[in-house]
């Protein structure tokens, strides 16, 4: 009997030390958590927090550049004046910006899908070659004045298609990559199978393989929509000109030599903040799986 109940404290001894352990684990993990959450609210928080409080403040007080309150709210007057610098440059400016970025978006999800599809389908010989192009596309940087003559010499400069076909260069290795990734979940019996049933090589990829890339087009979506919406050196290259002015351009609306207006300098970021943040919020659950799926096979 004595040795029966010495075991049986000795069992219960080791589950009190694991279910100590777990508990210090979970704290552990939950201090970890919390930590971060911290450090992000203040890495990404202040810096917003700062742009909101000094939009809502007149010239006098927004160019002390401190966070104290506002002894007044001057947001709509602040509102009007921004959208009506310069006869409503910045509604142009958003027109450029949302065309831009859109049609991006879709040639990139198309080009990048399709390249995706077939180098993950098809290895050949020079399937090394073509990944080490698709790898140099995001080491090697663009070169400005030989892209300005090609543009030039196919009547592109200044033009809408022209600044769409440079971001969608710059953005179109990431994008294949990201696609060929997310490829490897898609079995190739799916391809057999369609085949064998008399699809054709466009009618499986339109009608069955993209319809599969949702959670990878949603991260493409995000992704290159906020790079291409803040991008603010390729427009003032290549898209020069106060009618394709862009939403970031709109920024030396209110900075000059001698004066800047930091109140309407902060309420135009604060407005041309808004859509990138409305399309995380509706695509954030997708970023993450888009972008992971396939790393695990």
């Amino acid at each position: 009997m004595s040795k029966v109940v010495v075991s049986n404290l000795e069992t219960k001894s080791i589950v009190l030390k694991k279910s100590k352990e777990k508990t210090r684990k979970k704290l552990g993990k939950l201090l970890v958590e919390c930590i971060a959450v911290i450090a992000t609210l203040g890495i990404f928080g202040i810096p917003f927090y700062f742009v909101i409080i000094n939009a809502f403040k007149d010239i006098q007080e927004s160019s002390l550049l401190n966070m104290d309150w506002p002894s007044a709210s001057h947001i709509i007057e602040n509102l009007q004046e921004v959208l009506s610098a310069r006869d409503g440059m910045i509604l142009r400016a958003f027109y450029n910006s949302v065309m831009i970025t859109g049609l991006s978006i879709i040639l990139l999800i198309l080009l990048g899908a399709a390249a995706g599809y077939v180098l993950q389908r098809k290895v050949s010989k020079i399937t090394p070659f073509i990944n080490f192009l698709i790898l140099a596309g995001l080491i090697i940087p663009p070169a400005v004045v030989p892209t300005i003559w090609v543009l030039q010499e196919i009547g592109l400069f200044k033009t809408m298609p022209g600044i769409v076909l440079v971001e969608v260069a710059l953005n179109l290795p990431f994008t294949i990559i990201l696609f060929r990734g997310f490829m490897v979940t898609i079995p190739k019996s799916l391809d057999e199978a369609a085949l064998i049933d008399g699809c054709g090589r466009f009618r499986l990829f339109f009608h069955i393989i993209l319809p599969l890339l949702k959670p990878v087009s949603a991260t493409v979506v995000v992704l290159t929509a906020v790079s291409v919406y803040n991008d603010f050196v390729n427009p003032l290259y290549f898209f020069p000109g106060s009618e394709n002015a862009t939403l970031q351009l709109t920024l030396y609306n209110f900075m000059s030599m001698y004066i800047t207006k930091w109140n309407l300098l902060f309420t135009n970021i604060l407005v041309i903040s808004i859509p990138p943040l409305i399309l995380f919020i509706i695509f954030n659950k997708k970023i993450v799986a888009g972008m992971t799926a396939g790393s695990v096979k």
